[in-house]
């Protein structure tokens, strides 16, 4: 007979509800885990899971950037990418410097926009080795750019947004247009404080120098829209166009050896004949006027079979389609 479950008594309700009543507000469970309220309906970034292929992007981005720095820096620094960071605008904006290099960039496909942020002693790096200098940190407390500083930055910023481009193709065509730039990170017209951004740092290990790094801010509302595409482990079909790496494909291809033989004539002999053939026996056979050229056993083309400089030689006439 089953048993009848047991009711709870008064002193046991009256606990219950009054451990209830303690749990308002947030800060350690009774097993020592942390508890913070959520609201629903709120911006998670948690539950947007990672995305793989905004680091693959940022990897491809890193190879191409190279050939960036190259006419500055005369050499093609190494470039890494750490994982991409999303915390708010002002929690970024408070951890940098108000002088800083900015540069906002309208993405026409997403509605939105990005933003380049390059401290000012990697330009001041970049100016003095672009024009003939060492690669080295100069110490300055200016809170402006020069004209030619400046003239810089618009070069690298310029490239960089093209080898974005590049690097978003497998993914997405995006068209990137400068909108403007600032100098000033209190300044910078780019999202609310309060606004999530997706933060992917850069950074360009150089020689005899301190790495420099730069920074590539998305707006979490510009990404969600495409969400699920950065989620994904899949890219496109569509292959990188590396002129270097095409350039020596094609030299390998072109320096593999092939066979090449002609066919002057093809007699037939009896066997009879063939058993009993001894050195100084002649096997008739007629030459035609033209010959097949094969590669590797396989007919390419037709010649005339002649001779040049007291050698051998076949002239080709035609092509033979396969």
């Amino acid at each position: 007979m089953a048993s009848t479950p047991r009711k709870l008594s008064a002193n046991e309700v009256a606990a219950l509800v009054g451990g209830l009543m303690d749990t308002t507000g947030f800060g350690t469970s009774a097993d020592g885990a942390e508890v913070r309220p959520y609201v629903f309906g709120s911006n998670d970034i948690s539950m947007m899971g990672d995305y793989h292929a905004l680091r693959m992007i940022n990897e491809r981005f890193c190879r191409i950037a190279r050939s960036v720095f190259l006419p500055l820096l005369r050499i093609q620094p190494r470039i890494s990418a750490f994982p991409a960071e999303t915390r708010s605008f002002d929690d970024y904006r408070n951890s940098q410097d108000n002088f800083v290099s900015l540069t906002n960039t309208r993405i026409e496909e997403l509605r939105g926009n990005h933003l380049i942020v390059i401290p000012p002693p990697f330009i001041s790096l970049l100016t003095d080795a672009y024009y003939g200098g060492s690669i080295r940190y100069v110490k300055s407390g200016r809170n402006e750019f020069t004209s030619t500083e400046q003239r810089v930055i618009e070069i690298v910023t310029d490239r960089l947004n093209n080898a974005l481009q590049l690097a978003w193709r497998d993914l997405m065509h995006l068209t990137f247009s400068v909108q403007s730039r600032e100098e000033n990170m209190q300044f910078a017209a780019f999202v609310d404080g309060d606004d999530m951004i997706v933060n992917c740092s850069f950074m360009v290990q150089l020689p005899d120098a301190e790495p420099a790094s730069f920074d590539i801010l998305y707006p979490f509302q510009t990404l969600k829209p495409i969400s699920s595409q950065l989620r994904s482990r899949t890219q496109s079909d569509t292959v990188e166009d590396d002129a270097s790496w095409r350039e020596r494909l094609e030299r390998a291809v072109l320096s593999v050896p092939l066979e090449v033989r002609t066919r002057l004539c093809e007699p037939d002999i009896a066997l009879r004949h063939l058993a009993n053939l001894k050195e100084g026996d002649v096997i008739p056979a007629k030459v035609s006027d033209k010959v097949e050229v094969l590669i590797d056993g396989k007919p390419f083309f037709e010649a005339v079979p002649g001779e040049i400089a007291g050698k051998a030689a076949l002239s080709v006439t035609r092509q033979i389609r396969g």
